[in-house]
């Protein structure tokens, strides 16, 4: 619990000394709320793997270490930073993920090249105060990656043959199969993958997909249509076919309630394609409409091949 309230206090949530030590206090479990609603997590206020891994990478600040192209990826609130600050300055490193891959090592490297430096594609402590010297001058906008992306989606999703994969959580498998047959009609390459949140990301890309669509059982009742966002950094494709989904799931099943919402869950983090996450309660209706659900995503998901660039 002192894990906790300390690591809380550093990412400036919990004022120290603030806090009875040692024990999961009302201003504990206030701050705890305050960082999930932050960091784009399910505010549950309680502390599971993905809170706690969040929890790690937001103690690291941009500047206080070497920042290089390793396996596993370095990952971190500096990461997620220096992607943001690069975007904003037409370096374009992708989304803003917080996690150091090659598209960030381009980046910098284009960065340096452009400043008269080496090439070398590490961020260094003086290739931070430079990002920072010409950032004044940038503003505060998302920056060149959401661009690029609705860009790069209008040019290639419409292609014949859109590979699409399908996933599923425990309690969601009868939707995720009814999708999977409804989808198939049109898109032939369309698969389902199961399994947790990172190993259903890493089959997708692998897969090399152009659309992932993960269904979930929603802890409350309603249903709420996830896409990836974090203050920075939102997916526009994403974005784009969550309010497509959200509006079919109304138009044929009027009986749910439906929201859409950006989320920083692992699986939305984690692919590298426009996905959305369908969280979905209450369980006997749901299971009551699995038909008319999985006609209003698949039905979604061909009006937005046609313009996945443009919102509704």
């Amino acid at each position: 619990m002192h894990e906790l309230q300390r690591k809380l206090s550093a990412a400036g949530f919990l004022a120290p000394g603030s806090a009875e030590e040692a024990n999961f206090c009302a201003r504990t479990h206030a701050a705890l709320l305050a960082f999930q609603d932050s960091y784009g997590l399910q505010a549950t206020g309680e502390c599971d793997d993905q809170c706690w891994s969040a929890l790690i990478e937001a103690s690291w600040f941009l500047g206080e270490r070497l920042l290089f192209l390793r396996s596993p990826n370095l990952r971190g609130d500096d990461v997620a930073e220096l992607q943001s600050s690069l975007n904003r300055l037409g370096f374009d490193c992708g989304r803003v993920d917080g996690i150091f891959g090659p598209k960030v090592v381009s980046a910098i490297t284009d960065f340096q090249l452009n400043i008269g430096t080496e090439g070398n594609g590490i961020c260094t402590p003086e290739l931070v105060d430079a990002l920072r010297r010409m950032g004044l001058q940038s503003g505060t906008g998302p920056g060149v990656a959401v661009v690029r992306e609705a860009a790069e989606l209008s040019e290639s999703i419409t292609r014949d043959g859109m590979r699409v994969v399908v996933g599923y959580f425990p309690g969601t498998a009868p939707l995720a199969v009814a999708l999977t047959r409804r989808a198939r009609e049109v898109h032939p390459l369309t698969t389902t993958v199961d399994g947790d949140a990172l190993a259903q990301a890493q089959a997708a890309n692998r897969f090399q997909a152009d659309a992932y669509i993960g269904f979930e059982v929603a802890p409350d009742a309603g249903c709420t249509i996830y896409f990836y966002e974090v203050p920075t950094f939102f997916s526009a494709g994403g974005r784009n076919l969550a309010l497509r989904i959200a509006g079919a799931i109304r138009d044929r099943a009027p009986e749910l309630s439906v929201r859409v919402q950006g989320l920083r869950h692992p699986v939305l983090r984690e692919t590298r394609m426009p996905a959305v996450l369908c969280s979905m309660a209450p369980v006997e209706i749901v299971a009551l409409k699995t038909s008319a659900i999985s006609a209003a995503v698949n039905d979604a998901l061909d009006a937005w091949r046609e313009n996945p660039s443009i919102e509704i």
